[in-house]
């Protein structure tokens, strides 16, 4: 469930609402005259927006390059090719 705030709250008592932040690891949106305003959240939960919405862009290249005939090497040959440079096992992935 979202954890809406008003302005105010975020004025009067900052420490707390950093802390909520850190605590729930999800965004706090702050409301101004009733109306969304602002987004606050952690710096832990920003990197882990940020990190998942970088996956999610390679993962929609990768996927358009898929589609268009355009990949280069097949799943094996990537694969052998990440085995020979971190030295990992010959079992299956």
């Amino acid at each position: 469930m979202p954890n809406i705030r008003p302005l105010t709250d975020l004025r009067n008592n900052t420490t707390a609402i950093a802390d909520l932040a850190h605590a729930e690891r999800e965004p706090i949106f702050i409301t101004k005259k009733g109306y969304a305003d602002l987004v606050l959240m952690s710096m832990e939960a920003y990197e882990n927006s940020i990190a998942r919405l970088e996956i999610y862009d390679k993962l929609a290249s990768s996927q358009a390059e898929v589609e268009s005939g355009a990949t280069l090497q097949t799943l094996d040959e990537v694969f052998a090719k990440y085995r020979k440079k971190y030295g990992a096992s010959s079992a299956k992935i």
